[in-house]
């Protein structure tokens, strides 16, 4: 080593300077370098953490408190552990909103799925012309909210000047004036024909992408084999789609189960007989008219877990249905 150092003395001297270098303190400027790139990602996180944590996660955690208080006020609270629980499962109703709720997820879902998937498969058709005029409105329908639907379909749904009624009119003898509105009868199929015309274009589209998705070779080969229209679409089609089938029946699910803007608008309250009464809606009479927010907060939670109940449900289902496929 001696004799490298004297062979070459700048060699020597250079290390001998960065031996003084990593030596000797670091400056503040070299701190605050090592500082910025440890904790750089934090920083950027923090806005979504500090939001997430304001306005989800504490009244998230508020609200599970609050199930387990009565309150008249936000300054009348007092404890009374799992009492709002137990009046849900006696109230009766509770449950005839939960019914409601239920009926009317079980026949829009019945409906949306297949009516889309079949106006779908028309636009995807080539012998179809001007589908994009025809996509855009049926899609159209879709970006207008629910209190405009209501407000349309109060209109349309009239007893005497209905568009609905002249409709069934003009077909059968002696004319129609049925109270969409006021007949229990009538009004979970009035609340479905205007939820229907509202998102059946938003399903339509997204089935219309996975048609799109889907091979045309698969569709060649089954021909060749001599499979049909309905053997093309059982074992080509479904597949195919079957993921988004899925996922507008979880969506589906999760609308259905939290309706509220427009049963509250279309029938001015609960409908006839609460046969517009939704669980929301419930919600909404205990929080807001009767001021008690904690048996509301109770009703969001129970609705919560009735909403993973029947989603996981659907995903064990749906799961098993193509295993077997």
């Amino acid at each position: 080593m001696r004799l490298l150092m004297s062979a070459n003395p700048s060699h020597a001297a250079g290390l001998k300077a960065r031996a003084r270098d990593h030596s000797a303190p670091r400056s503040l400027s070299q701190h605050l370098w090592s500082a910025q790139h440890r904790f750089a990602p934090y920083l950027f996180l923090l806005p979504f953490i500090i939001l997430f944590g304001v306005f989800f996660l504490y009244p998230l955690l508020r609200s599970v408190t609050m199930s387990l208080q009565i309150s008249s006020g936000p300054a009348l609270t007092r404890y009374v552990g799992l009492s709002h629980y137990r009046f849900l499962l006696r109230d009766w109703l509770f449950w005839l909103a939960v019914g409601n709720t239920i009926l009317y997820a079980i026949a829009f879902l019945s409906l949306q799925i297949p009516l889309s998937l079949g106006l779908a498969m028309l636009l995807n058709s080539p012998f179809i012309r001007f589908r994009q005029c025809f996509r855009f409105a049926f899609f159209s329908s879709n970006l207008v909210g629910q209190v405009f639907v209501a407000m349309i379909f109060s209109l349309l749904l009239s007893p005497r000047q209905g568009l609905i009624n002249r409709v069934f009119g003009w077909v059968l003898p002696g004319g129609v004036e049925t109270n969409w509105r006021g007949d229990p009868h009538y009004a979970m199929a009035a609340l479905v024909i205007a939820t229907l015309w509202l998102s059946i274009g938003y399903a339509m589209i997204i089935f219309l992408a996975a048609l799109q998705a889907v091979d045309p070779e698969q569709y060649e080969a089954a021909e060749v084999d001599g499979a049909g229209i309905w053997s093309r679409f059982r074992h080509v089609t479904l597949p195919g789609i079957r993921p988004v089938a899925i996922f507008l029946i979880l969506v589906g699910t999760i609308a259905a189960l939290s309706l509220f803007e427009l049963p509250f608008v279309f029938f001015q309250g609960p409908g006839p007989r609460f046969a517009g009464f939704t669980i929301v809606e419930y919600l909404y009479a205990q929080g807001f008219e009767a001021g008690d927010l904690g048996m509301a907060s109770a009703v969001a939670w129970v609705l919560i877990i009735l909403i993973f109940l029947v989603t996981l449900i659907q995903i064990k289902l749906t799961r098993a249905a193509g295993e077997s496929s």
